[in-house]
């Protein structure tokens, strides 16, 4: 068994799809299933089952994710190491970042970084902030940002910044009264760190999810951000994601009291901090204040 067939296999696992799993590992679909074809023959054991067109994992292909990803993150874990004594002259850096953050907050950091340490190879994969938290978990990522608090006791949280949230609705009805209970709304999913803001003032308002209308919820920030300016409801967002629309007259603030929240870096515990993961929390530091 090879790293390359882990790798191969986790892939595939991931997408139950040979054609984009090839993509996503810049190979052929020939040579992706070949690997995975090698892996189940030289151990006997069927990882897939193939329905049709479809591919999915089997119970023992599931049973094997578990290990598959703890072996390739040992390899990767020893590699890292490697690449931390050879300074911050060449390696790679795994960053998981939340919607808000890494659209709007993160690329001025991320382009410092590239500018004083052009060895270092960035990857930044994008969620909501649950799951860049899981990704670092899980040790897919070295490092998360996130707009949210972290409760997981396994990661160590370094404030970066705050971001100020508005309540925002179309500007052709910011003269309509406003009541919470009957309004309707625009929300991100459960588990975004925008979404966790709404939950916090809502309850503040002695309401909860149930009391509402059917909300409209949308999987990013500008999705919700175009459907309140079309006039769909009213939401909270933060003043990152609402400000051109702001200025241009499309959004109006409405008043609310509505708490800050931090920007926060993430890293395991239980990993070693290598040279390339400090200097990038000293840059985000630095762009945070």
């Amino acid at each position: 068994m090879t790293l390359d067939q882990l790798r191969i296999f986790l892939a595939v696992a991931e997408r139950e799809h040979v054609t984009r799993a090839a993509e996503a590992l810049h190979l052929t679909p020939s040579a992706t299933s070949a690997a995975i074809s090698a892996l189940e023959q030289r151990h006997g054991v069927r990882l897939f089952d193939r329905i049709g067109r479809r591919i999915v994992l089997s119970d023992a292909g599931r049973s094997f994710r578990t290990e598959a990803r703890k072996l390739l993150a040992q390899a990767e874990q020893a590699e890292r190491m490697l690449e931390d004594l050879a300074g911050l002259t060449r390696g790679h850096l795994r960053i998981a970042a939340s919607q808000t953050v890494a659209n709007y907050w993160l690329p001025p950091v991320l382009a410092r970084y590239r500018q004083s340490y052009p060895g270092i190879e960035l990857q930044l994969r994008i969620g909501n902030s649950e799951e860049a938290a899981q990704k670092v978990h899980e040790l897919e990522a070295d490092l998360a940002v996130i707009e949210d608090r972290c409760h997981d006791d396994l990661l160590e949280v370094h404030p970066l910044a705050s971001d100020h949230m508005k309540l925002v609705r179309a500007a052709g009805v910011a003269s309509l009264p406003f009541d919470p209970a009957t309004q309707s709304w625009v929300l991100r999913e459960p588990g975004s760190g925008t979404r966790a803001i709404f939950d916090h003032w809502l309850a503040a308002q002695g309401l909860a999810a149930g009391d509402l209308p059917p909300v409209l919820e949308l999987p990013s920030n500008e999705a919700v951000r175009a459907a309140v300016e079309a006039g769909a409801g009213a939401s909270i967002l933060s003043e990152l994601v609402v400000a051109h629309s702001l200025e241009s007259g499309r959004l109006s603030v409405l008043e609310a009291t509505l708490p800050q929240r931090p920007f926060s870096l993430l890293r395991h515990r239980e990993r070693p901090f290598t040279r390339a993961e400090a200097a990038f929390l000293a840059l985000a530091k630095a762009a945070g204040g």
